[in-house]
């Protein structure tokens, strides 16, 4: 506290009596009256401090109680109020994952940045290195928002190994230099672009401005003839889903897609404004093209159906870009299986993973489908167009759904209680099969691959995996199912193992299970059959 101001009035040693200096009664009492209007200033201060002190310790020691009584509880059932989620990332303050923490809160989890008792991990880097301990101490019921192994898909040298028709060619250096230099010399007006990892300073170059020596980068075929929107270049961000990975389940966000635009247009094209053919951070969104802003604006449509809708109006096959884009989705899970698998067989199960990310699409002239890369912890920020609020908000929580961290229940996450268990989900409601199952070649055998999915010859981590694909179901809101792909119901009512209508040879042993299931199901339920 400044006391300059009354040191004329007031000597501090000793009783801390006023003593004037000035002379006369009228001069006393003003004395004593500015000392006592000081005087109850300072209780008031100090009451506040007291209070704001007493009010955060009590804030305090509710939220220390919060997450100590998780792991109290009597014969064994925790008493805790709501689940708990920790998020974690780098300079979380700048407020990149607030639309992650808002979802989260508003389905009851109670959001801690710690490493206290938790029931589910988002974390935005790859956590099985810095995290390494946590991952491999995992409790049942717990879920982490990452694969081990997904760098596998989202590592843009692994992914242009793939040979897939819709990535474009690549060549990583300096390993396929010999190769890259002889397709270059065939074909000469093909311009490239190199590429590493951080996916920055990306510029097309002519063949001798590459650089041999960069290691971990390749080198990859420029698309030169892009589909332009309004003279702008494109790209389209679909979001994935990785439900589970032996066997394998995969979903994307059906109804909505991230649709990006250069800052400028294409032509008059120019190889050193990367602006022309490059989205960054700063895209121009949607709502700022004039032949979409009116469908998404005013006529209230999602970002996927605007541009449907404008594709369609121009005479354009969408249907087939679409189908190319899930086929596509489709084949990068499937090649990278066994890898992935892999990289998991370190931990006891893979069963408590799930994880989001996003593939880039562009289309060239006459809509051909490029993959371009694959995001892990794809941007869900707004800093950049807080109108992007309602689509990362809408991809967060279909994510949580179709994983199973959002129940339409109270999540009982550290509980097993079989008649709840019996009412979302039991043996009845993944029965398959029954015209085979009731004969008498089947009943008390298994022997048979026609009965290999009746109900008595199923393993309790069949039943698991069933049950979990029977409520990713339920629970997929705008989610799709990629994988297994969708079944036509005749196809599926006309087939029997002999057949293989299906080729489900093409799977490892638990992934053509649940495709096998899948076909039960859909026999039983049209629904089951996307």
């Amino acid at each position: 506290m400044n006391t300059a101001p009354y040191s004329k009035f007031v000597n501090y040693p000793g009783d801390m009596m006023f003593k004037p200096k000035t002379k006369g009664v009228r001069a006393t009492k003003m004395n004593i009256l500015v000392g006592t209007v000081i005087g109850v200033g300072l209780l008031i201060t100090v009451l506040n401090i007291y209070q704001l002190h007493q009010l955060k310790e009590e804030h305090s020691y509710h939220t220390r109680g919060h997450i100590s009584s998780m792991a109290e509880g009597s014969a064994g059932k925790a008493t805790k109020t709501s689940p708990v989620v920790w998020i974690s990332g780098k300079h979380l303050e700048t407020g990149y994952l607030d639309h992650v923490k808002a979802v989260f809160e508003r389905l009851g989890f109670f959001v801690t940045n710690g490493e206290d008792d938790w029931d589910v991990l988002w974390v935005h880097d790859y956590p099985f290195i810095n995290m390494a301990k946590h991952m491999t101490k995992l409790k049942p019921y717990q879920r982490v928002n990452h694969f081990p192994g997904s760098g596998y898909i989202t590592n843009k040298g692994s992914l242009a190994t793939l040979q897939l028709d819709a990535f474009p060619r690549a060549f990583r250096v300096p390993k396929d230099k010999e190769k890259l230099l002889r397709y270059a010399k065939e074909n000469p007006q093909t311009m490239w672009v190199q590429k590493n990892n951080n996916h920055r300073g990306i510029k097309i170059k002519q063949i001798g401005e590459i650089d041999f020596d960069s290691n971990g980068s390749f080198v990859q075929q420029f698309v030169d003839k892009p589909f332009l929107i309004d003279d702008r270049k494109f790209d389209i961000g679909v979001y994935a889903i990785l439900a589970s990975l032996n066997p394998l389940r995969v979903y994307i966000i059906n109804d909505e897609a991230l649709i990006r635009f250069c800052s400028k247009s294409y032509y008059p094209f120019d190889a050193a404004d990367v602006d022309k053919y490059v989205v960054h951070d700063a895209y121009t969104p949607m709502w700022e093209m004039p032949s979409l802003k009116d469908l998404y604006t005013n006529q209230k449509y999602t970002f996927m159906e605007s541009f449907n809708r404008h594709m369609i109006s121009k005479g354009k096959n969408i249907t087939k870009v679409w189908r190319d884009i899930h086929e596509t989705i489709r084949a990068v899970y499937l090649q990278k299986q066994s890898t992935l698998m892999s990289a998991g067989a370190k931990y006891k199960t893979t069963r408590n993973f799930f994880e989001l990310v996003r593939f880039d699409f562009v289309l060239d002239e006459k809509l051909k489908v490029y993959l371009m890369e694959v995001n892990m912890s794809p941007n869900l920020a707004t800093g950049h167009f807080i109108g992007n609020r309602r689509l990362y908000e809408h991809v967060i929580y279909n994510v949580l759904r179709v994983s199973g961290v959002a129940s339409m229940i109270e999540n009982q996450f550290h509980t097993s209680d079989k008649h709840l268990d019996e009412m979302l989900v039991s043996d009845r409601d993944i029965a398959v099969f029954s015209d085979w199952c009731t004969q008498q070649e089947c009943i008390g055998h298994c022997d048979n691959q026609k009965c290999s999915l009746c109900n008595h010859c199923l393993s309790s981590a069949q039943r698991n995996d069933f049950k979990s694909a029977y409520l990713e179901h339920i629970n997929r809101g705008g989610c799709r199912r990629m994988f297994p792909p969708e079944i036509k119901r005749e196809d599926a009512l006309k087939w029997t193992p002999k057949t293989d209508k299906f080729k489900l040879n093409e799977y490892n042993d638990k992934t053509r299970t649940m495709f096998t299931w899948y076909i039960g199901m859909c026999r039983k339920d049209p629904l089951f059959c996307t």
